[in-house]
């Protein structure tokens, strides 16, 4: 029998998190439960000890964000010989054969790496995502997210990245290519960890079987200007490490564009204070993530051509100033869209 570990990363989670374990405990594929608690203040290591006593438990003095977190149950899983880890939002529910159907479409495709789910909010009506996808304007997006709860993208398994949220691990992969970066705190380190995956020649699919619910930004929204700052950090991180020097001509002149927007935005909502932070530790962080690059490239598995073609050449659905500026653009230049 394969070793099987789900990881939880928990932070001050426990008005959702008996929601997110009892749906592992009904899961039709025997595995491991681990929950990281990151500092919790609130009832959740409580919660864990006394009603979830097979629960392993590894808890954190001071929160490490979702990176942070789930390395630490992904290095237990990987002492004890795992072959496949798999991570879950604490504020997400699985259905009974989320795992026995990711756990298959590894087992099936051995040059897979990661297999993401079918995520929907948790009143079971919209997408939120259905894998991942990099544009080549530098930004990220969750395919499918807002859209109504269909099966329009079940027959496109093949994706750039997958959510860390709701997605399975090969270790063998992970042990080739390093955990996640844990100085993206949150967001964008699994299109990272994604990136790197892909650039190492590995395959990231998406598992239209596999379903979760989620209650979208339960845990982000408890900290104000958390998601401006860690947009504004990691968004010039992911390129520094990950883009194909060829690739940077087209995808570092729209990233500075749209990073200039969200600056704008962010300043007139008078989040001066995130802003200012992300530019410092950005500065501060960008020496170290040349470093990586230079290995991350080194290693490199496939050219740029193949990198170039699993790109988005488009922006994402929701940039839509962004799109309006563009279609300006066209315009002048006598293009149409």
């Amino acid at each position: 029998m394969q070793k099987l570990y789900v990881v939880i990363p928990n932070w001050n989670g426990a008005d959702r998190l008996r929601s997110c374990l009892d749906s592992l405990r009904t899961q039709s594929l025997q595995h491991q439960i681990i929950v990281v608690d990151n500092g919790s203040v609130d009832e959740s290591v409580e919660i864990i000890e006394k009603e979830y006593p097979e629960i392993i438990l590894i808890r954190h003095k001071r929160n490490k964000g979702f990176a942070g977190g789930v390395n630490a149950g992904i290095k237990y899983a990987i002492q004890h010989s795992a072959k496949y880890v798999a991570l879950l939002n604490n504020d997400a529910v699985a259905d009974k054969k989320w795992l026995k159907n990711l756990v298959g479409f590894l087992d099936d495709n051995p040059k897979t790496g990661i297999a993401t789910s079918k995520i929907c909010d948790d009143k079971k009506t919209h997408l939120d995502s259905t894998g991942d996808l990099y544009t080549i304007w530098g930004l990220p997006y969750p395919r499918g997210r807002g859209e109504p709860y269909t099966n329009k993208y079940d027959a496109d398994t093949l994706v750039f990245a997958a959510s860390g949220g709701a997605s399975l691990y090969r270790i063998k992969m992970l042990e080739q290519i390093g955990l996640f970066d844990e100085d993206f705190f949150a967001y964008y380190e699994d299109v990272d960890i994604s990136f790197r995956a892909q650039l190492a020649g590995w395959k990231i699919s998406y598992v239209p079987e596999a379903v979760v619910y989620h209650e979208i930004g339960a845990t982000s929204g408890l900290i104000k200007g958390f998601t401006t700052y860690q947009t504004l950090k990691n968004l010039p991180l992911l390129l520094w490490k990950n883009v194909p020097w060829k690739l940077m001509p087209k995808v570092w002149p729209r990233l500075v564009l749209a990073y200039c927007g969200i600056v704008f935005s962010a300043l007139r909502r008078g989040q001066f204070a995130a802003v200012i932070k992300a530019l410092v530790v950005g500065a501060i962080l960008w020496p170290k993530k040349l470093i990586e690059r230079g290995r991350i490239q080194r290693n490199r598995q496939v050219p740029t051509s193949y990198v170039n073609s699993i790109i988005t050449h488009d922006l994402p659905p929701n940039a839509h100033k962004l799109r309006a500026l563009r279609a300006k653009w066209w315009r002048l230049q006598g293009k149409t869209e």
